[in-house]
């Protein structure tokens, strides 16, 4: 193959001495010259003009040509094979994908930048009802338009997923999930977990009716304890009445959690918002908190600081059992004269309560599994506090309801931090008093 460029310009040499040669030859130099370059540049200007009509249709053969031309298309030639062959195998896997996605049972979403929606399979049809003769390049929010979706999807903490009703199937609970990649777009994936769902209610049912039957033979068996140790009873036998009615105060305080915990699992979200005076109630439970201290002897330092401008929307009997429960559990576990130190504050990221002791603290392998039901960091210190071990499970699940979450940091023999974050969202400011009519 010749060098195009070098064979051009020595093309364009010999037809010029050829044009001066016969210019010479009838006396007109100049006119040879300009003759033959003006021959040279017109086929020049019609190859350059073949070419730019194959660009504009290049899905055609390039057209033939002789000498520096004929190279030039045939290296076009190769090079659309080349290319032709590229995009057939791009196509063969974009056929491969779309068959394996639509085979798969999971809603796939793409959703780019501007979160418009650019891409689903045939699962997100069925699913979420999407259409791609009418939705595909619309606002996702404007389609799955569910108040708690759209928080969830604005809010971009996509750490935990997020459980709701299918927009189009009765009787169907979709979990979403989005994962970020590329510049801001987002791959939404939204799973059927309707079976997962019955047989968790099952478990909850089965929980909450044995709860239930629990709770008449226990009122009986504490009726007639309380009856018998209102009379002269032998010394021994007195011992283990009270025995007996302590521990069936703590079957009734494990079945009342049970009962609130089944509630508590009943929904994954609370059913409306209420505003929480929340100054209030947490010196109602630091009062509560310095009787349970004086009850067991300890001499503690409870301390109270509260951001005074904003309150808390929620359930008030769910946010009291977490706060409550946190307290309590700092004073129960804190040594004799300990310091427990609680604060509400607000910053750009929310609302934040804590519960700061220099009790016995707990070792770092435990941290992952303190909101499980019945975990205990050590079963004999935790029967002696008269706990259920169900508390720290229920303040995981109010929080959970609340959009709200629990961090623990805690070291051995230093004490413990547990933490709940409340987003902006859940905040209500106070209203001054001249405000209030």
């Amino acid at each position: 193959m010749q060098n195009s460029p070098h064979a051009s310009f020595g093309n364009l040499i010999i037809i010029a001495l050829i044009s001066a040669t016969i210019g010479l030859l009838i006396g007109y130099l100049s006119w040879g010259l300009v003759i033959g370059l003006s021959i040279w540049c017109v086929v020049q200007i019609r190859q350059t003009e073949k070419l730019r009509n194959w660009l504009q249709r290049s899905d055609t053969v390039p057209p033939e040509a002789q000498g520096p031309w004929g190279d030039i298309f045939d290296d076009l030639a190769r090079i659309q094979k080349r290319q032709q062959g590229k995009t057939k195998q791009l196509k063969d896997i974009i056929v491969r994908f779309q068959q394996s996605s639509s085979a798969l049972a999971d809603a796939f979403v793409i959703i780019d930048q501007h979160n418009n929606l650019e891409w689903w399979n045939l699962s997100a049809d069925r699913l979420l009802g999407l259409k791609a003769s009418a939705d595909r390049g619309k606002p996702v929010i404007n389609l799955l338009r569910d108040p708690r979706f759209i928080r969830y999807f604005r809010k971009g903490n996509y750490e935990d997923p997020l459980q709701l009703p299918s927009p189009v199937l009765n009787d169907t609970v979709l979990q979403y999930q989005i994962t970020e990649f590329g510049f801001g777009d987002r791959l939404l994936v939204a799973r059927d977990i309707t079976q997962l769902v019955r047989l968790e209610q099952t478990r909850q049912d089965f929980v909450a009716n044995a709860s239930h039957e629990l709770r008449t033979p226990l009122t009986v068996i504490r009726g007639y304890l309380e009856t018998f140790l209102d009379q002269e009873l032998p010394k021994p036998l007195t011992r283990a009445m009270n025995q007996m009615q302590i521990q069936a105060s703590r079957m009734e305080s494990l079945v009342a959690d049970l009962l609130f915990l089944s509630r508590l699992e009943a929904s994954q979200h609370i059913p409306d918002e209420n505003p929480i005076r929340i100054q209030e109630m947490l010196n109602a439970i630091q009062q509560d908190a310095l009787i349970l201290a004086r009850s067991q002897n300890k001499e503690h330092d409870i301390t109270l600081n509260i951001d005074m401008e904003y309150d808390l929307l929620g359930q008030p009997q769910e946010l009291h059992s977490v706060f409550s429960n946190l307290i309590f559990n700092a004073v129960r576990y804190s040594p004799q004269k300990g310091k427990v130190d609680i604060q509400w504050w607000i910053d750009q990221e929310g609302g934040h309560f804590s519960v700061r002791d220099n009790g016995l603290g707990i070792e770092s392998i435990h941290l992952s599994r303190l909101t499980e039901r019945f975990y205990r960091v050590d079963e004999g210190r935790s029967s002696s506090t008269g706990g259920t071990g169900l508390g720290l499970a229920i303040v995981k699940h109010a929080l959970h309801r609340h959009g709200a979450k629990l961090t623990i940091d805690s070291q051995l023999g230093k004490g413990s931090l547990f933490s709940c974050h409340f987003s902006l969202d859940m905040l209500d400011k106070v209203k001054p008093l001249d405000s209030i009519v």
